[in-house]
């Protein structure tokens, strides 16, 4: 027995007949043109909807000129981007953002030279309207292969590149990661603690450095000794806190620069037989529920609003997106969140 023929795709005309208008006036209304007085728009789209129209995408294209697709760029390799679940928070808050605003992501992630030059084409081609960019590192490379090739950009974390007008034209959001670092060592001071170390990020990344440098503000005569760096795993917390207590058997309290690290802190307190917080507490950074709240004991933590700094991001690309099409528009600026401290049981 024959398949029946599959239903014609309705079109343009056929949407345009139902709401008793021009084909251009369906062009204007489906391609979010101006100039389409409201009772017409409305007609058009409960004609869209009864004859269940779907745009083409590439004539769609053509008439506005985007993709209606961004380019998420994680300069990390695939071992890391799928183990840390702060990625995970992140690319939702963009996912949900563009989705909302009827964006595809595309996820392009980098692990070396080879995989930037692979990325730096793909923008150069014209496939995406805007690349959101983060987990960069200093010696970086994308964020000038971004601007070679025209793409508009927003970067996750305060930018670092040595040219000053680059920097300072560059679209971030960020958090408060000083403050909040300074947050955390007040709060092991305010319990008593006075040997305090600190187990830094990869000091490459310009949100590790802003951590450290918290840290100092409130311990300045914290000496090299007490400082440790690590790489944002639980395996690199794990080794800075060895790293620690060999440096200072009488450390009584640790700032992690992230809950992941903080994970690998206390699995080695723990292994040598040191009590938290009695014998030593622990404060966090990025309050990710899904580890601050499940270590043992549960981490005191420095809150960024992870999810909430992707969906920031996302917006403040569109935004600008938007400004190319009206330039009169309050120029769009860099986003800076606030942090806070969250208390369990670790300190």
């Amino acid at each position: 027995m024959s398949e029946p023929p599959a239903a014609a795709r309705p079109t343009l005309e056929a949407v345009a007949a139902v709401a008793g208008v021009s084909r251009a006036t369906v062009s204007r209304v489906v391609n979010g043109g101006a100039g389409v007085r409201s009772p017409l728009a409305e007609r058009v789209r409960a004609a869209v909807d009864e004859l269940g129209y779907v745009p083409n995408r590439a004539a769609r294209t053509l008439v506005t000129r985007r993709n209606g697709a961004i380019a998420v760029v994680v300069a990390e390799p695939e071992s890391r981007f799928f183990t840390d679940p702060f990625f995970a928070q992140q690319v939702r808050g963009i996912s949900r953002e563009l989705s909302a605003h009827d964006n595809q992501l595309l996820l392009l992630l980098t692990g070396g030279a080879a995989d930037r030059e692979r990325v730096g084409r793909y923008l150069t081609g014209g496939h995406v309207d805007g690349a959101l960019i983060f987990s960069l590192h200093a010696d970086d490379s994308l964020p000038a292969l971004a601007r070679k090739a025209g793409v508009p950009t927003v970067i996750g974390g305060r930018p670092t590149w040595p040219d000053p007008g680059a920097r300072s034209r560059t679209l971030y959001v960020d958090c408060d990661n000083r403050g909040g670092a300074r947050d955390a060592v007040r709060r092991l001071l305010g319990i008593g603690r006075r040997r305090i170390g600190h187990i830094a990020g990869p000091l490459d990344q310009p949100a590790s450095v802003d951590r450290l440098d918290g840290f100092r503000d409130v311990a300045p005569d914290s000496g090299p000794a007490l400082v440790a760096e690590g790489d944002f795993t639980p395996e690199g917390g794990a080794r800075a806190m060895e790293q620690l207590l060999e440096r200072s058997p009488d450390l009584d309290g640790v700032f992690a620069a992230s809950d992941v690290m903080a994970s690998g802190a206390l699995r080695v307190l723990r292994a040598r037989g040191l009590r938290v917080p009695e014998d030593v507490a622990v404060v966090g950074f990025d309050d990710m529920v899904s580890v601050a709240e499940w270590t043992d004991p549960p981490l005191t933590t420095v809150r960024q609003d992870i999810e909430e700094m992707g969906r920031l991001m996302a917006q403040l690309l569109l935004r600008t997106l938007e400004l190319q099409d009206s330039p009169d528009g309050t120029a769009a600026a860099p986003i800076i969140t606030p942090t806070r401290l969250v208390l369990r049981a670790s300190a």
